[in-house]
């Protein structure tokens, strides 16, 4: 019976590595050895094989067409070895690890995470904050929730909301504005880091664009703050924003919403099975996001806040 392994585990996982990071030096960190023992094992894999697995280039190791149509087989292969070697250590089921991002993190997640430590209080939730997209599959980051498309490359990306977006203002500033061309008196925050522009909800409200011209940030959160203290009107997700309407800091002077192709995405390695504190966590966002949108529309008929807020596919 033919070998079904004729290359080692060790040149298998520097093979992956270096098709990953297009480098030998991170595959001998990783490894444990040196440059020189890791190109030894790609070319004696090439060699077992009968075929190149890279380009040698100006730019580093370019993996081959053949290697890219089974990279993903790889990489799910030593993330499935991972979960076992995690099964027979007996792995923290009671400790998740998440990632998230600035805006995520403190206009939503911190004013609603101790509802799940209630209901699930022997799990014990750890934040990583960083607008850096972690690795998830060579990390002990156990879920992510990240802003965008939801097409990142080794992850498995499951919608939660914050599709819907649109202006708001803090209220003094809103006094002033009786229709949205009036918008053209008042600064435009730029928030140089979010993925939502004006010009779609310009024409939603049938209105010319308006030169951007207000203060700048690259800070989502400090975008936020901005607005809070009346320095001009910010293009919002409606799920971040709502809180601060429901409670006055802020006002949607319209009843004019963008849906947008954008959103907040719950994300886990590809390849690597859900462990039941992943999957309390999203059964528990499933519940909350549409459960925050439905309070936010509730206070809002109470006169509370302008606008209205769609119920987020979570």
């Amino acid at each position: 019976m033919a070998n079904p392994f004729p290359i080692p585990l060790n040149a298998l996982r520097a093979i992956e590595i270096v098709a990953r990071r297009g480098a030998l030096a991170p595959a001998a960190e990783e490894l444990g050895v040196t440059p020189g023992a890791v190109s030894q094992h790609l070319r004696r894999a090439e060699e077992r094989l009968g075929i190149e697995l890279f380009e040698r280039t100006a730019q580093g190791l370019k993996p081959t067409a053949a290697l890219r149509q089974v990279m993903p087989q790889l990489t799910a292969g030593f993330n499935a070895l991972a979960d076992g070697i995690a099964g027979l250590k007996g792995g923290d089921e009671h400790v998740l690890t998440l990632t998230v991002g600035s805006v995520f993190a403190s206009r939503w997640l911190i004013w609603r995470i101790a509802k799940f430590n209630h209901l699930h209080p022997d799990i014990e939730v750890r934040l990583v904050v960083t607008g850096t997209m972690i690795d998830l599959a060579h990390s002990d980051i156990d879920v992510g929730i990240r802003f965008g498309r939801g097409s990142w490359p080794g992850v498995r990306s499951e919608l939660v909301g914050g599709s819907r977006y649109s202006p708001v203002v803090a209220p003094p500033l809103a006094r002033r504005l009786r229709t949205p061309a009036d918008l053209r008196h008042l600064p435009l925050i730029r928030d140089t880091a979010s993925m939502l522009p004006w010009e779609p909800w310009f024409a939603a409200a049938g209105i010319a664009p308006i030169p951007l011209g207000g203060p700048r940030y690259d800070d989502p959160t400090l975008a936020f703050d901005a607005a809070i203290s009346e320095q001009g009107a910010l293009m919002a997700v409606d799920l971040m924003s709502a809180d601060a309407v429901s409670d006055g800091r802020l006002v949607r002077p319209f009843d004019i919403h963008v849906d947008s192709d954008v959103g907040y995405w719950l994300i886990v390695a590809e390849g690597r099975r859900m462990p039941r504190k992943v999957q309390l966590f999203r059964d528990w966002l499933r519940a909350e996001v549409p459960d925050s949108a439905a309070g936010y529309v509730d206070q809002a008929r109470r006169g509370h806040g302008g606008g209205k807020v769609a119920r987020s596919p979570g």
